[in-house]
């Protein structure tokens, strides 16, 4: 059985404009300026808590508290009025199909979304049923730590060797390389293509259809028998 894993932000769904939202919402909550646009998605991946003490260079956990109340009363007041709403990337939605078609591949999520929110975007784009592992912030420790990876091995019975991590940021590439599974980095989120290159991707990808067609070649999946 082959577990390919999937980041959210950045690689299935754009969700820069309402992570902006949250970001500045918290940093008004405290009183403090809100970092650049640049600098807040340099951090997309991250858990809330970690991507703020990154931001703030400590480790203030009030402080960082209080922050991620605002970041989250907002999103809630979005969700509760429909106003988030965070699309796919083009060719997303009929790779997942694809791939959850075959009777030989099991689809897994590691996001630094808590699991409310990705319960949400997965019922706005009818995804249910469509992920068989779901690795969020609030049931696993925040990448590059590997224990999103190894959770979701161990709620499928995959194997390293079957398992791939497909991200945007340089934290999807070491979480996989420090679980020692290969990984597709994908140029189309918030980190560069050079910057998935250096964190160690095995492969780069620029459109979602290519994805397959990579896949296909790594597991070799044209080989096998009709």
């Amino acid at each position: 059985m082959y577990l390919i894993v999937f980041d959210c932000d950045g690689t299935l769904a754009d969700s820069q404009d309402n992570i902006m939202i949250g970001f500045t919402a918290a940093y008004r909550s405290v009183g403090l300026p809100v970092p650049s646009r640049d600098e807040v998605l340099s951090t997309v991946g991250l858990t809330l808590h970690v991507a703020f003490e990154h931001l703030l260079g400590r480790n203030d956990p009030e402080l960082i508290g209080n922050m991620i109340k605002g970041y989250q009363q907002v999103i809630w007041e979005m969700r509760a009025k429909g106003r988030e709403y965070d699309p796919l990337y083009e060719g997303a939605l009929e790779a997942l199909r694809e791939l959850s078609a075959r009777d030989d591949v099991l689809l897994g999520i590691a996001t630094g979304k808590h699991s409310r929110g990705m319960k949400h975007l997965i019922g706005l784009h009818e995804l249910e049923g469509v992920f068989t592992t779901m690795q969020t912030a609030d049931v696993a420790p925040s990448k590059p730590n590997p224990g999103m990876i190894f959770q979701a091995m161990s709620e499928t019975g995959a194997h390293l060797e079957n398992t791939i991590m497909i991200g945007d940021t340089t934290f999807d590439m070491q979480m996989a390389a420090n679980a020692g599974v290969k990984s597709v980095g994908v140029t189309w989120g918030y980190h560069s293509a050079e910057d998935v290159k250096t964190a160690g991707a095995t492969y780069v990808i620029d459109q979602f259809h290519e994805l397959i067609p990579v896949l296909s070649e790594h597991f070799n999946w044209n080989k096998e028998v009709a």
